[in-house]
């Protein structure tokens, strides 16, 4: 992957000018199509405004209009930097720290944190061949108990089950699982995962159900300690959740259950375009859409 540094964003997007005018560049490759003309006609900058003005009948046109720029009275230039600085690290950055690099107050930075994550959230895909499956929970220490059933029964009580399916040298995606029940599993794996593939598991018993559902199935048994056996392990998807869990404790600290899938859509998105040969920076500007 190309690096991106801060040179290259003061160079290429200078003012909200300049970030405006790729904006508009990028969404409407084609030209401005004019809604009063019905015809994509030439466009001039309003230059007290964020907007375009269609050369024939003076109809505006708002770039940031149905985008996660639109209502904010943040500059562009600030949304780019705080896109260049979440693209710019793999353990993620704080809503925190963003108010601090970018000068802004708590209540934008975590607007614009959340608002940018929302690109990062894309559609599971199928995945084939050798899948590596496992599940893991997010959260804090449970309450200290002198009660053995007790502490028992609060063990998990505080954390979110989470389940990740990974194709080994290809994608992943990680998805929340709000009721941490087990019977989701394989529904899931069936969901997101071709028939026919490998599937590599613990030994989890849901899992048992894939080899009656179409899939070669080879499990290791991490209880008796042991992790890998031939090539069936787990280690793609546990390395996964250490990078995700190591980000959570020391970048955010806490993450709720509200908020966790989004947190979960932003580590896959770094993921998965790891090896793209653009800037992650430009990655994820590129996610921008009108809705």
């Amino acid at each position: 992957m190309n690096k991106y540094t801060i040179r290259d964003l003061d160079s290429q997007f200078p003012t909200d000018d300049a970030c405006l005018d790729w904006l508009k560049d990028y969404l409407y490759p084609d030209g401005i199509f004019c809604k009063v003309c019905q015809a994509v006609t030439k466009h001039h900058r309003i230059k007290s405004r964020t907007s375009y003005s269609c050369d024939r009948c003076g109809h505006h046109e708002h770039p940031m209009a149905g985008t996660i720029f639109e209502n904010s009275r943040t500059p562009l230039r600030l949304w780019f930097h705080a896109v260049f600085l979440m693209a710019s690290t793999r353990c993620g950055i704080s809503a925190k720290q963003l108010e601090r690099q970018l000068g802004v107050t708590y209540k934008t930075a975590w607007r614009m944190f959340k608002q940018i994550r929302t690109l990062l959230a894309e559609p599971p895909s199928l995945l084939s061949g050798q899948v590596e499956v496992d599940e893991t929970y997010i959260g804090g220490r449970p309450r200290q108990s002198t009660d053995r059933r007790t502490a028992a029964r609060t063990r998990m009580s505080n954390k979110s089950a989470v389940v990740g399916h990974v194709q080994r040298g290809g994608r992943l995606h990680a998805i929340h699982l709000p009721d941490g029940t087990a019977k989701v599993l394989v529904p899931l794996a069936e969901q997101y995962i071709i028939p026919g593939s490998t599937v590599y598991s613990d030994e989890l018993p849901a899992y048992k159900a894939l080899a009656r559902k179409g899939y070669q199935h080879k499990r290791v048994h991490h209880a008796a300690k042991v992790y890998v056996s031939g090539d069936a392990h787990t280690n793609t998807i546990e390395g996964f959740w250490s990078l995700l869990k190591r980000g959570i404790g020391g970048v955010y600290h806490a993450v709720s259950a509200q908020h966790l899938q989004s947190y979960l859509n932003e580590y896959a998105f770094r993921y998965n375009h790891r090896r793209d040969t653009q800037p992650m920076f430009e990655t994820i500007l590129r996610q921008v859409e009108k809705t």
